[in-house]
């Protein structure tokens, strides 16, 4: 297994038809920790596809160096860097069957004499005849030994027979899968290898997937557009922007803290609430010339911002978990109907503030009986509120102020005065 690290890469494509070079990394600074399974997320063109590509050798970077490990991999040739890629389009030999895709990579790991060649290629052609007439080869029957314990692993052996165009899209994959595997690579780079799967059988490849990485904890980057398979396969996710990494981090911790308007609008499924606040206290926030309280870490990052002279407007973002449906007062938000999904286990609402006219969406239970056009009245929970600067940074979270002695100095000692009596 190995260490991944990605220094100060960037990569620019020429010009074409007269137009300017377009640049997709932007010195980019990520490690991949090693056996971590970690997801790249980001838009059309952000250069998280161009990263994998750069890595397996199959593009070669402006500047900057790629280590696997403690080896620079950026001069080797793709054979040399012991990386495996899964591509989106499954990229299988239609003429092989599937056992020889799965070994395609084994037989041409090392260069062989022609005489090696020659004995290969005669033990394949005899090893259906008895045993008395087949000539052996050790190299294959170590290679069919391999392509035999992947398949069985990967519920492939009634199909190894086979060719491409008899298999199904969740076969074809675990086949790509498997010639991935059977090298045993130090990293796997997988470029939306679901996306060509239909939602149910995209549910099952994607936690077999995370099972086998698991099992083999091999070094594993893997890029999707999907948010569900983003939250929950990777241990942490990192977040490009116009070939910028924009944040690194757990799943939840992108969910409950993006580190700026780009990461909050992109990360949950919907996307993170936006609405314009003004500050006018330590912890509270004028929205629509109602004052609502905040709790948390957050009103201890208003804190120091007030501290610091710094007052005026904010964009705050909550999710949709963080409005409730609450009676008509004067500190719930009034708000219409506009749309509803009933998505089963709960109920999407999209509405519009009666009070600035701001559209946002709602999460709650599917028992809820409404209708578009209908007035809705919403509680905001004290504690799910995040802010932003006007540079579109997340507000900055104040450092924890240490005890005093916990730096490791004694403490003064405490002198304790007793009354005296007569």
């Amino acid at each position: 297994m190995a260490e991944v690290r990605f220094e100060k890469v960037s990569k620019t494509f020429p010009p074409r038809r007269g137009g300017a070079p377009v640049e997709v990394l932007r010195q980019l600074d990520l490690t991949v920790q090693d056996g971590e399974f970690l997801v790249l997320v980001g838009p059309s063109g952000c250069g998280k596809s161009t990263l994998l590509r750069i890595l397996a050798g199959l593009e070669t970077p402006s500047s900057g160096e790629i280590r696997v490990g403690e080896r620079a991999v950026s001069g080797l040739r793709p054979a040399q860097r012991d990386v495996a890629m899964v591509f989106q389009s499954y990229a299988l030999y239609p003429h092989l069957s599937v056992a020889d895709n799965i070994g395609f990579g084994l037989r041409r790991s090392r260069s062989r004499s022609a005489l090696q060649q020659l004995k290969d290629g005669i033990y394949r052609l005899t090893r259906r005849l008895p045993a008395g007439l087949r000539i052996p080869s050790e190299r294959e029957q170590r290679i069919e030994a391999r392509i035999s314990g992947v398949a069985e692993q990967l519920e492939l052996t009634p199909l190894l027979e086979r060719l491409p165009k008899e298999l199904s899209g969740g076969q074809k994959q675990r086949v790509a899968l498997g010639r991935a595997i059977a090298r045993q690579p130090k990293v796997f780079l997988m470029d939306e290898p679901l996306s060509n799967l239909d939602a149910k059988l995209r549910t099952g490849t994607r936690a077999q997937i995370v099972a086998l990485q698991r099992e083999l904890g091999i070094t594993t980057l893997y890029v999707t557009h999907d948010q569900v398979e983003a939250m929950t396969m990777g241990h942490r996710i990192a977040v490009l922007n116009q070939g910028r990494l924009q944040q690194l981090g757990t799943p939840m911790e992108l969910y409950d803290h993006p580190s700026n308007l780009f990461v909050a609008q992109f990360i949950g499924s919907p996307p993170m609430n936006l609405l314009p606040v003004q500050q006018v206290g330590d912890d509270q926030v004028q929205l629509s010339g109602r004052r609502f309280l905040v709790e948390g870490d957050m009103a201890h990052a208003l804190e120091a911002r007030a501290a610091g002279e710094a007052h005026g407007s904010l964009t705050a973002g909550l999710r949709a978990e963080h409005f409730k449906l609450a009676p008509a007062t004067n500190r719930n938000l009034p708000a219409e109907v506009t749309h509803l999904e009933a998505l089963g286990n709960e109920l999407l609402i999209s509405c519009r503030l009666l009070e600035g006219s701001h559209l946002i969406q709602v999460r709650t239970d599917p028992g809820q009986r409404l209708a578009a056009g209908q007035t809705i009245h919403l509680e905001v929970n004290p504690l799910g509120w995040r802010f932003f600067e006007a540079s579109g940074d997340a507000l900055t979270m104040p450092e924890p102020t240490e005890a005093k002695g916990g730096s490791g100095e004694h403490p003064e000692e405490l002198q304790v005065v007793l009354p005296e009596f007569s």
